[in-house]
């Protein structure tokens, strides 16, 4: 889904959009057939936007940069498909799921293709850093993953275990794509770094939001259940705030502690959250991660797409799917 405020890239998306079908093609007819079931599903298309929007700071050409904008959402698309088997989830973006539909082994296997994809795609770059930092990045994502698998219904968990633990499932990518796309079309270093860190505040922001809308949103804005973290045991910034409070704190590790928990355990959870302010600290987080990347991004040269960073940045914080 290209959103309006990606109008001064929306023939660029386009591209990426034709270059995704093409990338994912295989003589395997299964292959080609979920992989591009997957990409017409939709999606935010943040990664290549962000990637797209981060060489308009530079010498942007379109040829240059397409390869890595569809590396990173490839990228992207491989670890929902396995966050799908691990989480045994049906749904995404109210579409069934590739677990859904064809169960763990080929999901797994699906998930691994994209990536293997991708790798093709960053292999066509002749500076080091792009395949270094995907390298990295990948990396520390699967590590954030095999971190939140390693602490479910764990309730001693704190502030700072969860900024390391959604850093790297989220943030970095996000980081890399705003960064790499500067990269790829020769931008300076301090003008790269910049953007990292631009990317670094809005992943951030824009995964305390996910975790707030799971507890909030509309399941059909949502689209897949409401409070799909607590079901799993998997305590987010929110319920970390509210296990503080002794008003609630003893209920609260009652239901979380259950592994197998009712739609009105999950419902009373998530009041117990709102009402002793766990919603409201973590929106005040997401605000200030939002409010150093407007920062970050003052520093930057002023090019068109500057704007447009400053809407995606106030979106991230205020969006309700």
């Amino acid at each position: 889904m290209i959103f309006d405020f990606f109008s001064e890239i929306r023939n660029e998306l386009s591209v990426v959009e034709e270059e995704l079908i093409k990338a994912v093609r295989s003589s395997d007819p299964l292959l080609t057939e979920t992989a591009t079931h997957l990409i017409k599903a939709g999606g935010k298309r943040l990664r290549p936007a962000f990637c797209l929007l981060g060489g308009k700071f530079a010498n942007f050409e379109l040829n240059r940069i397409v390869p890595l904008a569809v590396a990173l959402e490839l990228i992207h698309m491989a670890t929902l498909v396995h966050d799908d088997v691990v989480d045994a989830s049906l749904t995404r973006r109210g579409q069934p799921t590739v677990k859904a539909q064809l169960g763990n082994r080929i999901s797994t296997h699906i998930g691994d293709y994209l990536l293997g994809k991708s790798l093709i795609l960053i292999s066509l770059y002749d500076d080091p850093l792009i395949p270094r930092v995907l390298a990295e990045t990948s990396v520390k994502m699967s590590e954030g993953e095999i971190l939140q698998i390693a602490t479910t219904y764990d309730l001693d968990q704190n502030i700072k275990d969860y900024f390391y633990r959604i850093n790297r499932k989220t943030a970095l990518l996000i980081s890399a794509s705003c960064q790499l796309g500067a990269v790829a079309c020769g931008a300076p270093r301090q003008l790269h770094q910049t953007l990292r860190r631009f990317g670094h505040y809005i992943g951030m922001a824009f995964q305390i939001t996910d975790d707030i809308l799971d507890m909030t949103a509309e399941q059909t804005k949502l689209g897949k259940p409401v409070g799909g973290d607590l079901r799993q045991g998997i305590i987010t910034l929110p319920a970390i705030y509210a296990l503080r409070k002794g008003s609630v704190r003893n209920r609260l590790q009652e239901i979380i502690s259950k592994t197998d928990k009712s739609d009105q355990e999950i419902h009373e959870a998530i009041d117990l959250i709102i009402g002793c302010g766990g919603i409201d600290y973590a929106d005040a987080i997401s605000d200030k991660y939002i409010a150093k990347a407007k920062k970050e991004l003052a520093g930057l040269p002023d090019v068109p797409v500057k704007k447009t960073m400053q809407i995606i940045a106030e979106f991230i914080g205020i969006r309700s799917f």
